[in-house]
């Protein structure tokens, strides 16, 4: 096992930051917000822990956290902007906030090396560090999605009308689901760039919409598991399908069109739909599923009392 983890890690710390880039796309969809401030706060975090560890010789803990607030801030105000934006019109102003960031970059002088951007900034991360932050993430990204707050997260995104009419403050959840966005956004670019040792205005671009869209309706939008689910494909199919050379790329694209339009709820709905009709199944049959995850027929449980009793 050691040997295959050494053998991958860079694949496996590419599937945790890009995770981590997805989930900062769909938090805000979760809450009805359709963002993709989330991209632009990859650029920000990125540019910032790069520009703290090559002009400031600050460590990598710290130049990620810069990224990560400067990140948070920029796009939480941001979404103070938009926030009478919608639908269509949003997607269109975040992404354009996108572009203005790369922009922002290429004219950024010395500060963020032009449009040759910024080399040199090679963190002291290791595969573990990066598996415990994205452990962190999805943890709490978990207690957005159980409980009385995932309610509250959904009849937000269902019913906006009737989520207010209930007491709950919609637009302070669509504000909260920028500041999420950009910090989370703003990690994975940190953790990239001092991956990578350099980051460039053309890394922050429309592509990384592309993918964070793909990772999201491959793997689905309603969960951190689907998200998880659609990083491990996206990072790791190129791998598996290499042997087809010059066709990788005819094949990749297919298989994300035929996911789009077969799997409207992703991987994770095929999954969870056939786990619901096991269970139907076994309760149709009188099998009772325990918590041990043995099951017995009530006919036997019934032989078993009434010989039980002739004894």
């Amino acid at each position: 096992m050691t040997t295959w983890i050494d053998a991958n890690t860079v694949l496996l710390q590419q599937t945790m930051t890009t995770l981590l880039l997805a989930l900062s796309i769909q938090i805000p969809m979760r809450m009805g917000v359709f963002s993709f401030a989330g991209i632009g706060a990859f650029g920000i975090g990125g540019y910032s822990a790069a520009a703290a560890m090559i002009h400031f010789g600050w460590g990598t803990a710290p130049a990620i956290a810069l990224g990560v607030l400067i990140a948070g801030v920029v796009v939480y105000l941001l979404g103070l902007v938009v926030q009478r934006l919608s639908g269509l019109y949003l997607g269109m102003a975040t992404i354009a906030f996108t572009l203005i960031v790369a922009v922002v970059a290429v004219n950024g002088g010395e500060l963020t090396g032009g449009a040759s951007g910024l080399f040199g900034a090679l963190g002291d991360l290791t595969l573990g560090g990066i598996f415990v932050v994205a452990l962190v993430v999805v943890a709490l990204t978990q207690l957005t999605e159980s409980g009385g707050l995932g309610r509250r997260i959904d009849a937000v995104r269902e019913d906006p009308e009737l989520a207010n009419a209930m007491g709950i403050d919609v637009g302070h959840y669509r504000r909260l689901s920028f500041l999420v966005s950009g910090m989370i956004g703003g990690l994975a670019g940190g953790l990239t760039t001092l991956l990578r040792s350099t980051i460039t205005p053309e890394e922050v671009n429309f592509h990384l919409v592309v993918l964070a869209l793909t990772v999201i309706v491959v793997g689905g939008a309603r969960s951190w598991v689907g998200v998880l689910i659609g990083s491990v494909v996206f990072v790791w199919l190129p791998t598996w399908v290499a042997f087809v050379g010059e066709w990788e790329e005819f094949i990749y694209g297919l298989l994300v069109v035929l996911a789009a339009v077969l799997l409207p709820d992703g991987i994770l709905g095929i999954l969870r739909s056939g786990w619901h009709r096991v269970r139907t199944m076994n309760i149709r049959s009188g099998t009772t599923p325990r918590p041990d995850g043995a099951a017995q027929d009530e006919s036997d449980r019934t032989a078993e009392q009434l010989e039980e009793a002739g004894t």
